[in-house]
């Protein structure tokens, strides 16, 4: 009986060890500077930044491939790789290149590699980006954000993006704020047109909230956070 019990569960054990062996290897999600070297192992791989035409052209990674994630051809477009290769991805933060790459890899696709915290976590880590037509992409600079500051009222800085789901939550009742309250100043910042800036005040994720009261910062908030807690904050 021992016998016959040893066998059936060293041959289990077998197949449970072969399953685990059989696992990917390989990395599924990189943060921006092991990214910037995978794509230098991998000089071949496809390399997509699956935002918005608009955003591409604002910055991104050399030699990446403009594949909105929200277009209507994305499956087209992609269809035609190896899903046997690497392929490696990316946004702006994260979030829609996860969706993409979770798509793709339901698709079949073997090794996609995606970058966490897109292009805002590249730019804060100070890592090169290109344009449309390879110069710096305009927006608000410093000075002029601390001009915003030189206020009497308290003024909340709204860092937000058009294609961000808590980002469009939060509007509406921020617009509320903007009314009720009239010692706060409002003022919302599209991510998107200000790259530098984010990448100087070194804003890497979004939504982000920030206070100040004679121009010094008394609170900040990355993420959503509701209309409640930023009226507590004010008072």
């Amino acid at each position: 009986m021992k016998k016959l019990f040893t066998i059936p569960f060293i041959a289990s054990l077998a197949f449970i060890m072969s399953c685990f062996g059989q696992g990917e290897s390989f990395p599924t999600n990189l943060p921006p500077i092991e990214f910037n070297q995978k794509i230098k192992e991998l000089p071949k791989a496809p390399l997509i930044d699956v935002r918005t035409p608009d955003e591409f052209s604002k910055g991104h990674i050399q030699n990446a491939i403009n594949i909105d994630w929200n277009g209507s051809t994305f499956d087209q477009q992609t269809a035609g790789y190896d899903k046997s290769a690497p392929l490696l991805i990316y946004c702006l933060s994260g979030g829609r290149s996860g969706s993409a790459a979770a798509k793709l890899r339901g698709q079949g696709f073997k090794n996609v590699i995606e970058m966490s915290g897109g292009m805002m976590k590249w730019r804060a880590a100070n890592l090169p980006e290109v344009t449309a037509n390879q110069a710096n992409a305009g927006g608000m600079t410093m000075e002029n954000y601390n001009a915003l500051l030189q206020n009497k009222k308290i003024v909340l800085i709204d860092f937000y993006a058009d294609w961000c789901a808590p980002c469009k939550k939060m509007k509406p009742f921020l617009e509320e704020i903007s009314k009720e309250n009239t010692n706060t100043e409002v003022i919302r910042i599209n991510a998107d047109d200000h790259a530098q800036l984010c990448q100087e005040l070194g804003i890497d994720a979004l939504p982000v909230v920030i206070l100040y009261k004679n121009q010094k910062q008394i609170w900040k908030n990355v993420g959503f956070t509701s209309k409640q807690e930023i009226v507590k904050r004010l008072k």
